[in-house]
């Protein structure tokens, strides 16, 4: 069992910045992924970015260049830097550790994105 506790959130004028934290505990394995998942209104939950335990990173197309994820393996941690926030970045945003026994989902984090 893995438990992820995510912080961060909130509100954010267009343009603006906001930063998501995620910490990871329980049976972490040493090969891994972290993911940033988000769900906006009346959409599908969709893969906003991913980190593996070997630092090698993926993005969406709509946030390549905007945000950044990055992990701290010692202490199960992953972040999300979320740059030049657009209305559209508005969502629930959805940590989940994934290994090979499963994954696992946060409970997640209303960002908003208004002016």
């Amino acid at each position: 069992q893995v438990q992820l506790v995510e912080s961060g959130g909130g509100l954010a004028q267009p343009g603006g910045s906001l930063r998501l934290s995620c910490a990871a505990s329980g049976s972490i394995f040493r090969v891994n992924f972290m993911n940033w998942y988000r769900q906006g209104p009346g959409k599908q939950r969709e893969l906003v970015a991913r980190v593996t335990s070997g630092g090698v990173t993926n993005y969406a197309d709509s946030v390549q260049g905007r945000f950044i994820i990055s992990r701290d393996n010692a202490m199960n941690r992953v972040s999300l830097q979320m740059n030049s926030l657009k209305s559209e970045d508005t969502a629930v945003y959805y940590c989940m550790y994934q290994d090979w026994t499963g994954e696992w989902w946060g409970q997640g984090t209303q960002v908003t994105v208004s002016s």
